[in-house]
């Protein structure tokens, strides 16, 4: 194990594109270093191409040595465990593991749902999220601040439209984060969730896509900004939960939704 040099250090899903990468790259141009873990050309996990090895590795490239970029699907807990100690290894120590991977899946009524999109919804957006809290909440056990952060969304406290799969599985997020919350009773680590809104991701453009939409810019809409969210303006949330100054935020949802409204 390296000796630590001050520096926090945080283990990023999904973090080759969307809000995973603006959150990678805001934790590291704070100073943290990062391993930026995504899938990397795995065609079965969802109906849509998803990241690719390259666009992490450019993510990492932008802050050499500082982020390390890691190839692990999410619906692997060994491999979030080697993740873990990747950080470990390279850094010293783990201080927050942020849930960003998730897939989308849908655009019909729920008794049309196939088992593959289902099985794409739950094994990656909530079976990932907990395998990754398995592998990491031991070590940010031993931070003097941890912090476990999962996106979650506004499909997790609304009712959307042909999205019942998607809907269903953003709300197990939130009482995952609830439940986990609970059991770090006392320890001083911390569980949260971050409720995006619209957000300009390859994620909105499958749902516009679905939905039949000539662009994800119809989502605008729906939200009091009249606008879509950049990425970044919920990296800015994530990366706030997972500070030390946000100690006395457990077992809650941020909602960063732009004043979502369905």
């Amino acid at each position: 194990m390296k000796p630590v040099d001050g520096a926090a250090v945080a283990l990023v899903t999904g973090a080759a594109r969307g809000i995973g990468a603006a959150t990678t790259r805001r934790l590291a141009s704070a100073g943290w270093r990062v391993v930026a873990v995504d899938i990397g050309d795995a065609p079965d996990a969802a109906p849509y191409p998803l990241a690719t090895r390259e666009q992490l590795s450019t993510v990492a490239a932008e802050f050499p040595g500082a982020v390390v970029d890691v190839v692990a699907d999410v619906r692997d807990a060994d491999a979030l465990r080697r993740a873990v100690a990747t950080a470990e290894d390279e850094f010293g120590r783990l201080d927050a593991a942020v849930a960003c991977a998730a897939v989308m899946a849908g655009g019909t009524p729920l008794w049309e749902t196939t088992d593959a999109e289902w099985s794409a919804l739950f094994d990656t957006g909530v079976a990932g999220v907990a395998n990754l809290a398995r592998a990491a909440v031991p070590a940010l056990l031993r931070s003097p601040h941890g912090r476990f952060v999962a996106l979650a969304s506004s499909a997790a406290h609304h009712g959307l439209w042909h999205l019942a799969g998607y809907n269903a599985a953003k709300h197990a997020v939130v009482g995952l984060i609830k439940g986990l919350a609970a059991d770090l009773r006392g320890t001083g680590v911390c569980a949260t969730a971050v409720s995006p809104g619209s957000t300009r991701t390859d994620l909105l453009a499958e749902t516009a896509r679905l939905y039949d939409l000539e662009s994800m810019e119809e989502f605008a809409s729906h939200q009091l900004h009249e606008r879509l969210l950049d990425p970044d303006e919920v990296a800015a949330v994530v990366a706030f939960l997972c500070s030390a100054e946000s100690s006395a935020i457990t077992g809650s949802v941020v909602h960063a939704d732009g004043g979502f409204q369905p």
